[in-house]
């Protein structure tokens, strides 16, 4: 009998940004279904990630292409393993961006092996999309989701778009566009009071609307993929809902690519369907931090070693 909770808890799913070299050893180590989960990816991809994901460099598994099926094959790993040990059947599921899809293929509606040649392909559609040097993204911190927007709008000149692209936590929103109107809209920002505000080292904007031509190459790679209800509700980024249509499911996947994540507005719909505990299912701690400063009655342990397993399958069965 599973001694993890069986109560209302809910699972959520890293994306970009969560990859480190040497994630999941420890549980790999435990866990021969985790090297098989890898093996699996490997095969579909043509080349052996758990060298790449466990000896790096790190600059290469930084690749958009290449980051997207790692991150997506550790969240995967680690929900088998969950599975193995008698883990209980959560009653919601989240993915930020990327994220997404593990919680997809967690939830049956995507196969693994196709989810892992979709998210290389979004990851190089998306890195293609806008020319290197064009398009950015930037970190707000401390200003109003709506005073961010304000700037956004007053940067946006001749052309040259800033939007917001992550709603991550209240006071942290990242935005995305052309490189001049998102250092445009830095500066209103700062004026507006923001206590930090700084462009981010990244290659592309993702979710914004410059991302339109990865949106369309993805659309006709995915209308190929076969997709089935989830036999758990996902809700998902885009439509912030949970759909048992894979008509409505493929088409939020495609219109994410384009729009914001908005996970405040994701977890308050994880509050509201009174989810008390969450597990975060991937390498790193970035969602439990993020829920942390979203609603501090949202507690969310980070699984993927070891011990946070051990931690998460020895709660309670009600919490």
């Amino acid at each position: 009998m599973s001694t993890s909770p069986a109560g209302k808890f809910g699972m959520v799913f890293p994306g970009q940004g969560s990859q480190h070299v040497g994630m999941l050893a420890e549980l790999a180590a435990q866990h021969s279904i985790v090297h098989a989960t890898f093996a699996e990816a490997s095969n579909t991809l043509g080349y052996d990630l758990w060298q790449l994901v466990q000896a790096g460099p790190t600059e290469q598994l930084s690749l958009t292409h290449i980051t997207q099926p790692a991150i997506l094959t550790s969240s995967v790993a680690i929900w088998r393993v969950w599975q193995q040990q008698g883990g209980a059947m959560p009653a919601l599921m989240a993915g930020h961006s990327l994220g997404e899809y593990s919680a997809l293929v967690c939830a049956g509606a995507i196969d693994f092996a196709s989810a892992v040649s979709l998210v290389r392909q979004r990851g190089e559609f998306m890195q293609s999309a806008v020319p290197v040097g064009i398009g950015t993204m930037a970190a707000i911190l401390g200003l109003a989701d709506a005073e961010v927007e304000r700037c956004c709008a007053a940067a946006t000149l001749a052309g040259n778009v800033a939007t917001a692209a992550n709603y991550n936590s209240p006071g942290q929103l990242v935005i995305a566009g052309h490189v001049a109107a998102v250092e445009r809209a830095v500066v209103l920002c700062k004026e507006a009071g923001a206590k930090r505000a700084m462009v981010l080292p990244v290659s592309a904007p993702f979710h914004s609307p410059l991302m339109a031509p990865a949106a369309e190459q993805f659309s006709a790679v995915l209308a190929g993929v076969t997709l089935t209800a989830p036999r758990i509700p996902v809700i998902q980024n885009h439509s912030l809902v949970s759909s048992s249509d894979p008509d409505q499911i493929r088409l939020a996947l495609v219109r994410q690519i384009v729009s914001p994540v908005p996970w405040v507005a994701t977890m308050q719909l994880f509050a509201a369907q009174q989810v008390v505990k969450i597990f975060e299912i991937g390498p790193g701690k970035v969602l439990a931090g993020l829920n942390k400063r979203i609603d501090a009655s949202l507690d969310t342990l980070a699984v993927n070693d070891p011990a946070s397993l051990a931690q998460a399958l020895s709660l309670p069965a009600t919490v």
